[in-house]
């Protein structure tokens, strides 16, 4: 095999990669932008987030009265429903999404977003992304992220794990939402 051939294969190699590369950056544009929720207001005046779909997306339960004031993340344990508010804003509520929660809980009351990871890896093995953690109790991490390939499924009971699954579009919300020393009111 001679050196032309090398080269030609390397070549074809290298093109087939920018190839792929190029046709999965060409759709993400279209797919971060249509992954994006929008947000709706209820008869309440609470404000959901809600992704596009050609199904219709469960209205939110309304804002829980003891989560407290000032601008904060509401993580509901009985709901499993996390709102964003902005006291500032009209509506307050910028958005509120359905997550799944970890194997444990965290207790209720007030705590701070003390660390944000843009990725990494969730106790699942599944790589996440938009990780803003809150609260330490009894060895457990409790904090919320979204799995890069976007699966939510039910927390295996056996691991003792915090994380608090939501969805991508939601994730980016939150990550925008909550930097570090946010509040963060958990309700039962």
């Amino acid at each position: 095999m001679g050196p032309g051939v090398v080269v030609t294969g390397l070549t074809l190699g290298a093109l087939a990669v920018v190839s792929l590369l190029a046709f999965q950056a060409n759709g993400a544009q279209d797919r971060a932008g249509g992954a994006k929720p929008t947000v709706t207001t209820t008869a309440t005046g609470t404000a959901t987030a809600a992704a596009p779909s050609a199904t219709p997306t469960p209205v939110a339960p309304p804002l829980p009265a003891t989560s407290g004031t000032g601008t904060r993340v509401v993580y509901s344990i009985g709901s499993h429903y996390v709102w964003l508010v902005d006291p500032k804003k009209s509506p307050q509520v910028a958005a509120a999404f359905q997550v799944v929660p970890g194997s444990v809980e965290p207790t209720p009351g007030s705590y701070a977003v003390y660390s944000r990871t843009p990725t990494g890896t969730g106790a699942d093995g599944r790589q996440i992304e938009h990780v803003v953690r809150f609260a330490q109790q009894n060895g457990v991490v409790f904090g919320f992220g979204a799995a890069v390939d976007g699966a939510m499924p039910t927390a295996d009971p056996k691991a003792k794990t915090g994380g608090i699954r939501s969805g991508r579009a939601e994730g980016q919300l939150l990550w925008d939402f909550a930097p570090k020393d946010t509040k963060v009111v958990v309700v039962a």
